[in-house]
């Protein structure tokens, strides 16, 4: 996913209003009027973007009941089957135009001989199987932390090639994690799942991959969350090109922190600046948060200064506060712990009561990640590139697009949101009963023990029962002499 190209065109799932919303460019003179009308504002964004963007429109929550202190469209969370966006009213989310810089030589898995009548049999399976396509989730579908959940390797190795065809059926990635950049997020996961063919980072998405599009408006933006350094260097690899990272800062006022102290290797690391002095011009919080208490106080202080000026405060909180982003809006993870983990949306939670208790305001927000529309029309174009690499240029994206993940909230409620067929698999976030659907937001094929279970149903339904799951050389060979005999007579 390196860098972005020419402009994506609009999903056919959009209407002609969508269309004209997804290409409106954002201009400095519209900023007032734009928070009239509810949309996040993107401060000191360029008055003009090139067609490498492409903007897609967002819903909100309908429910308008407000806590004192919780964001309304946080408090929707609380309704049952809660089918909208967690994003603020009238905001758009640029994507990226994914480059096809992957290629792969054939549809089959190797250069094995095959058969008439197998040949016939795969032209027939082959034609339904350019008409299926997956995308897994990654944490509890595939791994749990830094082990393989157990089947997940033998999935994999079905679709890409381990059956009795060697055809490749295609699936990608889409994680709300992240924290790293693709191609290494790609090594980490073909060491954990020891596959023969590696992942390749044209077929991942992670919850921030989507947010490099950010780099057309904002030259200033302030980078939250990761271990370390690994957040920045996402943000550089993505083209952003003044980063600021919360050590920066303490670096230059201790004080703006009072509890948190650095140590010689983060001071020596750090570029501090003069940020009295420096428009921030916004917030990308990439990853879960580290240091909540750093992370939460510098956060407020921009949202509540002049355009982002820390050591000012603003005269008015919305038409002054510049834009934060969030790369995904999961409450909990699972990490191979017996519960699941609090994770980005817990902090965003956290950050919206307290300037809402600060303010007397909503906190607007744009979040990334399933299950927002932005992250399934970007998977799409993903996806559209994948299939390309396999089947030639003028592939179309397939009918039968299969989401599995483990968390319904995410995973599910957005494949069903966006008209995909999905599958429920128990070996994450989801630990309901066997046999038993989300009450919330159900699968529509079903709920599965694993996602190779999910992986085997799927092609019995799409390719039928002829394709078998692992390479029989002997089976090949005599199918092979039976062929020999039939031509000689």
């Amino acid at each position: 996913m390196d860098g972005i190209s020419p402009l994506i065109t609009c999903p056919t799932r959009s209407t002609a209003s969508d269309d004209l919303a997804a290409k409106r460019l954002f201009n400095k003179t519209q900023r007032t009027e734009e928070h009239r009308n509810g949309t996040p504002l993107m401060s000191n964004a360029k008055s003009q973007v090139d067609d490498s963007v492409f903007e897609v429109p967002t819903s909100n929550s309908p429910y308008s009941d407000v806590a004192k202190y919780t964001h309304s469209h946080t408090l929707s969370l609380l309704q049952k089957r809660r089918h909208t966006s967690r994003n603020s009213s009238g905001a758009a989310s640029p994507i990226p135009h994914p480059r096809s810089n992957f290629r792969l030589n054939s549809v089959l898995s190797d250069d094995r001989d095959r058969s008439t009548s197998v040949q016939r049999q795969s032209a027939l399976i082959m034609a339904a199987a350019k008409n299926l396509a997956f995308v897994f989730d990654i944490d509890g579908v595939l791994v749990n932390g830094d082990h393989a959940i157990a089947k997940a390797h033998h999935a994999l190795h079905i679709l890409n090639g381990d059956n009795s065809l060697g055809i490749r059926i295609p699936y990608i990635l889409l994680t709300n994690g992240g924290g790293m950049v693709e191609k290494d997020r790609c090594t980490q996961l073909n060491e954990i799942l020891h596959l023969g063919m590696p992942i390749s980072p044209g077929q991942l998405i992670q919850s921030h991959t989507p947010m490099q599009a950010l780099k057309e408006y904002y030259s200033t933006v302030l980078i939250i969350g990761g271990e370390g350094e690994r957040c920045k260097k996402i943000a550089q690899h993505y083209g952003f090109t003044d980063i600021v990272v919360p050590h920066d800062i303490l670096a230059w006022d201790p004080t703006i922190s009072p509890f948190k102290k650095l140590t010689p290797a983060e001071l020596a690391a750090a570029n501090p600046r003069d940020f009295s002095r420096i428009n921030i011009n916004a917030i990308l919080v990439l990853s879960s948060s580290r240091d909540y208490a750093t992370d939460l106080q510098l956060i407020v202080d921009l949202l509540c200064s002049s355009h982002g000026r820390l050591g000012t405060v603003s005269s008015d909180p919305v038409t002054e506060r510049i834009p934060i982003y969030f790369s995904h809006g999961d409450l909990i993870f699972p990490n191979g712990h017996l519960q699941p983990r609090m994770s980005q949306g817990a902090f965003r939670i956290g950050l919206e009561g307290m300037y809402k208790a600060l303010t007397g305001v909503e906190l607007e927000r744009i979040i990334y990640g399933k299950p927002e529309r932005a992250a399934y029309v970007y998977a799409e174009e993903v996806l559209a590139r994948w299939m390309e690499s396999l089947y030639g240029e003028g592939s179309k994206l397939p009918e039968n697009v299969y989401m599995v993940g483990d968390n319904p909230a995410s995973d599910i409620c957005g494949g069903n949101m966006h008209g995909w067929n999905t599958c429920l698999v128990r070996t994450g976030v989801f630990r309901g009963e066997k046999g038993k659907n989300d009450e919330d937001h159900p699968a529509s094929f079903g709920v599965f023990d694993d996602v190779l279970e999910a992986v085997i149903a799927v092609i019995r339904k799409e390719l039928g029962n002829d394709l078998k799951f692992e390479w029989n050389p002997r089976a090949q060979n005599h199918i092979f002499e039976q062929d020999k005999d039939h031509i000689r007579q």
